[in-house]
């Protein structure tokens, strides 16, 4: 695996796993790990509060920040594992916000002309890792890391980003893709599970 550059996104929903698997793969593999804006984040305290009013401004700032990611990945010379793509704002999280009535039809355009315009220009990873989970999964998740401004996720939000998950990966078409079930897994404490993991990201790449 050392003799290439590979680039490869986890994609998930809202406490899949997707930062934890990030940094175990890059240390397991020796690859960049680049982990998805959220400590830094300047609205998604607000988001959470107010998804009405911060939705469009949220959506924008993740949208800068993985444009500049997914360049600097680009240039880079090692291997990468990178927590959550540019792929999934527009087709999971925006359009969510604007079904659920969240975010305006003009800034839902304005945003999704954006994201084609400069996703235009990006090569995409070579592998989109996607961890499908259920609710009862995710929710469990969210609890143990605790964070403040994700206590009032409601259940339903949880439900219609899976659902988008399930239909956007099912006709992902910029390259490959593989669909890792993580309900019955336990990748952090077990090194089975990660072994597991590990190994079927590989033969992705090889084959």
């Amino acid at each position: 695996m050392k003799e290439k550059k590979y680039f490869v996104s986890v994609a998930g929903n809202i406490g899949s796993g997707k930062s934890s698997l990030t940094r175990l793969i890059a240390e397991k593999l020796d690859w960049i790990p680049y982990y998805e804006s959220v400590a830094d984040n300047p609205y998604l305290k607000d988001f959470y509060l107010d998804m009405k009013r911060w939705s469009f401004n949220l959506q924008i700032y993740f949208l800068s920040h993985r444009f500049k990611i997914h360049k600097e990945i680009l240039s880079q010379k090692k291997s990468v594992i990178q927590d959550r793509s540019i792929y999934e704002d527009v087709e999971i999280f925006a359009y969510n916000l604007y079904q659920l009535k969240r975010m305006s039809r003009r800034d839902y355009n304005n945003y999704r002309n954006l994201f084609h315009e400069m996703t235009y220009y990006l090569k995409p990873p070579d592998l989109m890792v996607y961890l499908k989970a259920k609710i009862p999964t995710l929710l469990k998740q969210i609890r143990l890391r605790g964070r403040d401004f994700e206590k009032n996720i409601e259940k339903s939000y949880l439900e219609r980003l899976n659902k988008s998950y399930n239909r956007w990966i099912g006709r992902y078409n910029c390259g490959k893709s593989v669909i890792i079930e993580t309900d019955k897994l336990d990748f952090v404490n077990s090194k089975e599970d990660l072994a597991k993991i590990t190994e079927t990201i590989k033969e992705e790449l090889r084959s």
